[in-house]
Parts: C-alpha cells; structure tokens; sequence
C-alpha cells in the first residue's frame, strides 16, 4: 500500500505497477517485451522504446523517438519526430513536440509542448498548459493548469497565480497553431464569434479554404462562430488565397476568412482574416478580436438573426474576366508561343490556372496538378528536391521557364530556360528590371533587398520605395499608393492595377508578357541582372532581452547616418547591415549585402556577434 497524495509518490506508484511491484493484471496487451498498450497505437519503426512502458489508446509515436521506462502516455498522446520521453507520465491528448526532451516529469491533459522544449528532472506541467518552442523549464518546478509558456523562455520557478493564457491570439501569418491541438473546433468557433463582434450584426464575409480536410474542419467550426453573432457568410468553397482576396473586394464584403495549412508545416493550420480591403488586418482590429476573445465578450443573436450561409456564385469566373482583362499583349504572347513547366504544389491554383493559360495559348506541362484533401505542406528538403527536378525538366522539354506556385497561389519560385535555378532576390531584381523597361514608375521592395534595386530602377527613369518587410505593410502600401510593382524578395509579388494583394498565378503570366513583350529570354535577364549577395542569419534572443537590444542599436551614430524604413540598418561603403526583431518568436533576422558571398556573411556574423554582446551586457 502506498499514499499517492504527492507527486514524488504518485510518481513511484506507476513505477512500481510498471515494473511488477505490485500484484495487479496486466495494464493491457504487451505490444512487445515491456511495452503495453490498452489499444491500437502507432508506433514508427524508427522509434525506440525501452519499458516499461504503458501506452493507451490512440497514441502516435513518430520517427526517431526515444521513449525509456518507466514512461505511461495515456490514451491520443502524440509524440512528435526526435522526442525524448525519460521516466514521465503524460494524460491523455497531450502533445510533446519535434525534438522536446522529458525527464521524469507529470504533463496534465490537453497540454501542448512545443518544439525543442526541455521539462527537468521533477517538473509538472498543469492541464490546458503550452510550452512554447524552445523554452525550458528547471528541476522541480511546477506549472499550474492554463498556464502558457512563452517561446525561448526558462522558467525557474513555480508558476501559480494568473491565467497566463494567450496574451495575442495573431501572428504573423494570422491565428497560427496545431491542429487539435491549439487549433480546436471548439477554439475557432470562439474565435469566429469573436471576430464576427467586431464587425455589424447583418454584415456579409467570405470565407474559403485550401483543399486540406484539417483545414475543411476548422473552416465549418468557424462559421458556425461567425453565425451565431448575426453575420452572413458568403461561402467560396475551396479556392487559392488571391482569389478570396479579390472576390472579398469585388463583392464589398466586410472582411473575410482564409483558412489553410501552414506553408512550413503540414501539422499547422493559419486562419487569416481580412478587412474589408481584402487585406490582412492591421494590429488594432486584430486587438479588438483579441479583447473580445479573451473577455468572452460574444454577441450572441436570437435565433431568427443567425447568420447565413450561402455559396457565392462566379468566384472563379469573375476573378478570370478580371485577369484575362488585365493582359495587354496578348498578340505578342501569342506570337511567342511560350511553353513553360508548372507545378502546382497540388494546390488549388491547378483549378483555376490551367484555364487561364489556355485561353492564352501558352503551352503548359503540369507538375503535381491534382488536388488532394490529404497532402498538406512540403519540407524544405522536398521543395528543394523539386525545383531540382524542374531545373531538369524545362531544358529537357524545350520550355521557356519553369515555375513552382506555391499551396495558396500567392508565390512563385523560378528555373530559366537554362535550367539553373534562380535565386529569390534576384528573381526580383529581374522582375523589376522588367518591369521598368515597359514603363517606368515607382516599384516597392522591403527594407532588405537588394541595392542594386535602385541602380536597376533608376537607370529607366523610376524610383524606389523601400517598404517594411510584414505582408500587410507591402499590401497596404499597394493599396493606397498604386506602385507599378510591390515584390517581397521571398517568391511574392502585387500588381496594384489588377489588385493590392499578392498572386503567384497573374505573376506567372506577367512575367510571360514583359518576356514576349521585350523579346527576351528569362536567362537574358538574369545574365543582364546584377548579381545580388545578401545574406541571412537568425540570432536567438530572449522576448524581455529585444527591446534592450534594439534602444542600444538605436543609440548607435551609424542609425542616425540611415534612413530608418523597418528594424535597424546601418550602411557604410556600399555595404549595409539590417537588424529586424522577428514580430512571433524570440530572436533577431540579420541580413547584410556586400560585394559578394563571403563578405556578405562575415558581415552578417559580424553583427550576429555584437547583438550577443550587447544582450549579455
């Protein structure tokens, strides 16, 4: 007989069943000599597991996961790829994270821990808790229930008091989480009715999806928030994210919801919101969602004021119309007879592109054209692995260029007709390049582009407007001061005229008429196109530590010397360095261009070293 009223002899308690001690039947069906399970599991073969160990009912163990004895995860426990779980107890619909490490700690119910997460020696996490990526939590201390951890964070002492929840709901890529995990049906049904209080009771949103059923899922858990506040939905279906952005504005809409999986990760969904411009909205609207949802302040309607539902007819037609309308040299598209390589990403752009191109009489081959409810997002790897691929296919094919458009049809990623795939900035000093050739004008690009941006511009009579780097700034800017042309330097483009929104499909096409329209071959104009060296580096800095860092740049003589766009950037000798604070997670972007590759990252170390110094000081 044992007391389990403390946590050390709760502990000791499953040890000692796990380990014959005490005289009870079996806690299930042996799986394998020290491993029980009370259920059907998934185990991958890579996993290693050491017992005893007990596993419930549903439980998901991925690719190299080391579990050692004595461990009990209880039933829908999901263990992501390269966790560690030593001698822990974790209740039932947890998840321990990408490369998290669990030694001899309790984690409560419905608990998330991020990647890269570290619980010591005698620690416990409460029900309902999160735990940020790469956050630690030291030996022996405890955190109370709905408590939430904040990313790179180390908790050296016992969290009590306070809710601790969420403090911002929105990211950078809109409401971000995993999927039943952060992001519940019952969470986005509040977070529907949430955003629907913001907005008049009668108003009229879209809403659409990619093609993912976890998005599907989310999608109809949020309409039925939105309704129940007295806002109508209009329906899109499944469509890429340009499109809900135009059809929001064409109908008038008061705003609009896009749901899809997360581009770097198949395990996230984003639900975006839109304002009533079509474009993500700006921080004091996503403040009034977030009081509203944190207060559980939600207008709730009586029953003949529900919302309604309907679906939006010509969504894809009028978005067509519109398009074809915007190309002007269709006889010289004509005339050139292009013949490019696509691959859709198995994206929703394969259901609308293809028609397009057509009508345009280019020649099309297609990569991964076909919508699946079942593939979601690719690993770095596997989208290098595939412009690799398309760098073999558009020589091979005789094709002009090749293009890779990403899930949600926003982004394009290119090949020449050389086969050699092109780097991102300078796709967009080429794209600027021509651009302006047609007709000179101002063109945006974010605070870290390349320098050779203005020489390009200004050689054809244009000007630059350097911009700050989050989407909604360069959307915003599209939409209230019409540049020819807006580029992010990371595959993204915005053709005010067409609309103020980013579009990897009408990118595709342009792109194919300024080339039949100058006469030009692609590898032309990055022959012609100065070589951009830029390089990149992430520096980890603690969330209470940026804002000390940042005042300390700020004080610098070099600041004051530059034009300050977004973050701090100091120039000196044609070379220039940029210190942007990431808005979700805690560390510092560094960028730097020099006269080539090397210089440009010993720059970027250089200042890597310097934010270190001034964080430790």
């Amino acid at each position: 007989w044992t007391d389990v009223g403390s946590i050390q002899e709760y502990a000791r308690a499953n040890a000692d069943l796990l380990r014959g001690r005490v005289r009870v039947d079996p806690p299930g069906r042996e799986l394998m000599p020290g491993v029980w399970t009370a259920g059907e599991v998934e185990i991958n073969e890579s996993a290693k597991l050491t017992g005893p160990i007990f596993l419930g009912e549903g439980v998901k163990i991925g690719p190299h996961v080391e579990i050692i004895g004595p461990t009990v995860l209880r039933d829908y426990v999901s263990v992501d790829v390269g966790a560690l779980v030593d001698s822990s107890i974790v209740w039932r619909n947890s998840y321990v994270g990408e490369r998290s490490e669990l030694h001899g700690t309790i984690v409560g119910r419905q608990c998330a821990l991020k990647s890269r997460v570290v619980l010591e020696e005698g620690t416990v996490v409460g029900d309902h808790s999160v735990v940020g990526e790469n956050a630690r939590v030291r030996a022996q201390v405890k955190i109370w229930p709905d408590k939430q951890i904040e990313s790179g964070a180390v908790v050296g002492s016992s969290l009590i008091w306070g809710a601790q929840g969420r403090r911002a709901l929105f990211g950078r890529f809109g409401v971000t989480g995993i999927v039943n995990i952060d992001l519940t049906p019952e969470f986005v049904a509040r977070l529907g009715a949430a955003y629907a209080s913001t907005l008049p009771e009668g108003a009229t949103i879209t809403m659409n999806r990619d093609q993912h059923r976890s998005s599907r899922m989310l999608k109809r858990g949020l309409m039925s928030g939105i309704v129940s506040a007295g806002v109508h939905v209009a329906d899109l279906l499944q469509a890429p994210l340009p499109i809900g952005r135009f059809h929001t504005r064409r109908l008038g809409a008061a705003g609009g919801v896009h749901v899809r999986v997360s581009p770097f990760d198949a395990r996230v969904c984003d639900v975006k919101f839109f304002d009533r411009q079509a474009l993500d909205m700006d921080r004091a609207q996503e403040r009034k969602v977030e009081t509203i949802f944190f207060r559980e302040d939600l207008r709730r309607v009586s029953y003949e004021d529900v919302g309604r539902i309907y679906e939006s007819p010509r969504v894809g037609t009028a978005y067509s119309d519109a398009f074809l309308g915007e190309v002007a040299r269709r006889h010289e598209i004509a005339e050139a007879k292009p013949k490019i390589v696509v691959n859709y990403s198995h994206g929703t752009a394969s259901q609308f592109l293809p028609q397009l191109l057509n009508a345009l009489d280019i020649d099309v081959v297609a990569v991964n054209g076909i919508v699946s409810e079942n593939i979601g997002s690719r690993s770095f790897e596997e989208f290098q692995e595939e412009l690799r691929q398309l760098a073999v296919l558009v020589p091979a094919l005789g094709a002009q260029l090749g293009v890779i458009i990403d899930q949600g049809g926003e982004k394009v990623f290119v090949v020449d007709d050389r086969g050699r795939i092109v780097n991102d900035m300078h796709f967009l000093a080429a794209f600027v390049d021509l651009t302006v050739r047609l007709a000179p004008g101002v063109v945006a690009v974010p605070v870290y582009a390349p320098s050779s941006i203005e020489q390009i511009v200004a050689a054809h009579g244009g000007r630059v407007q350097r911009v700050r780097a989050s989407a909604e700034a360069q959307m915003s800017l599209a939409a209230r001061e019409h540049p020819l042309l807006v580029g992010d330097g990371v595959g993204g483009f915005i053709f005010p005229r067409f609309h103020p929104s980013f579009d990897g499909m009408y990118a595709t096409v342009r792109l194919i008429e300024l080339l039949a329209g100058a006469s030009l071959h692609l590898s032309d104009v990055i022959d012609a196109t100065p070589p951009v060296h830029v390089a990149r580096l992430q520096v980890d800095c603690p969330w209470e530590e940026k804002g000390k860092v940042m005042r300390m740049l700020a004080q610098d003589p070099q600041t004051e010397r530059t034009r300050q766009v977004d973050g701090v950037k100091h120039q000196n000798d044609g070379e220039w360095v940029l210190v942007l604070p990431d808005a979700d997670r805690p560390l510092f972007n560094v960028y730097a261009e020099a006269n080539d590759d090397d210089r440009a990252l010993s720059l970027a170390h250089e200042y890597a070293e310097r934010l270190e110094r001034m964080r430790a000081g």
